[in-house]
């Protein structure tokens, strides 16, 4: 597989886009979820997962369930790291083979320890699929094509079944369908969605100076003050009106400059990242869960004589 690198030190390389082009968006999704990852929209996926994971606080059950472990509240950047090198692994690595589908098996076990519904997985889902498209429509150096859009959600289908969904829907439109049905159901306001998203909230706080801190739920639930139902149920004030603009301008003149210039790392890899919990080192794939867990999973089984 090709490796590119900036046109003159800076610039993207359009050989990327004609890769992706010239794939089939069906069997070689995994291929085209990692170029678009690692050169197209690195930075925009990651905050756009970040939107997606904050939006499933609006679910009540979801909600409750996060809230329940407390793992938020106690260990809030640790298992936002986490959650952010399992998601790195299956878009660098896809779903098949080493470290992509041991990332999958670590997720998949540590998701049976509890009694998720199965709409809950689904709804879930869902937000890792619309919510990457509906930012780089937005606030993106460019949309991602219909070609590409159709590689992403079947990528994510396939993980989906890869951990055991059911009832999917297979087109974006069932999809959104699906979703506003489970919406109108389980975004209802309550004291659990507003703790998680407080804690949440907190998280990003501390990787800011003391005088910004103030800044940040005003910014972040700026990208959500079109939806007022999602901002009802974890009880969060629409922020006032000047913050939406001032957030869409700077986002649009970052998109501006991404289209000629490339700051980053290219391509952008989970080796070479950092995260607040591990710095540089990352710890195996299988550590990557809450410490309670993995001392249950490591416990001898009851009657075992060990």
């Amino acid at each position: 597989m090709p490796t590119y690198r900036k046109r003159f030190g800076l610039r993207p390389d359009p050989a990327v886009a004609a890769e992706i082009a010239s794939l089939d968006a069906e069997r070689d999704c995994q291929r085209i979820v990692y170029l678009l990852s690692a050169y197209e929209f690195p930075w925009d996926f990651n905050r756009a997962l970040e939107l997606a994971l904050f939006y499933t606080y609006a679910s009540q059950p979801i909600a409750t369930l996060l809230d329940r472990t407390g793992e938020f509240e106690r260990h809030g950047q640790k298992r936002y790291d986490d959650t952010q090198l399992l998601v790195a692994y299956l878009l660098e690595c896809g779903y098949e083979h080493g470290d992509g589908a041991a990332a999958l098996t670590r997720i998949n076990r540590s998701h049976s320890h509890y009694r998720i519904a199965m709409d809950d997985f689904i709804f879930t889902l869902w937000t890792f699929i619309a919510f990457p498209i509906r930012w780089t429509q937005r606030w993106s150096a460019r949309p991602m094509t219909a070609h590409e859009q159709q590689a992403w959600l079947v990528f994510w289908l396939e993980v989906g079944q890869r951990m055991g969904l059911t009832g999917l829907p297979t087109t974006r439109a069932d999809f959104d369908d699906w979703v506003e049905r489970y919406c109108q159901q389980h975004f209802v306001a309550n004291p659990a969605s507003a703790r998680v998203a407080a804690s949440t909230i907190a998280i990003m706080e501390a990787w800011l100076p003391g005088p910004l801190r103030s800044r940040v739920a005003p910014v972040v639930y700026s990208l959500f003050d079109d939806d007022p139902r999602f901002l009802a149920a974890i009880g969060a004030r629409a922020p006032t009106p000047s913050w939406r603009p001032l957030i869409d301008l700077a986002l649009r003149w970052r998109a501006r400059a991404r289209r000629h210039w490339v700051l980053h790392d290219y391509p952008v890899s989970r080796e070479r990242s950092r995260t607040r919990s591990y710095g540089r080192q990352t710890p195996p794939i299988d550590h990557l869960a809450p410490e309670r867990l993995r001392r249950a999973e490591q416990r001898p089984p009851s009657g075992s004589g060990l």
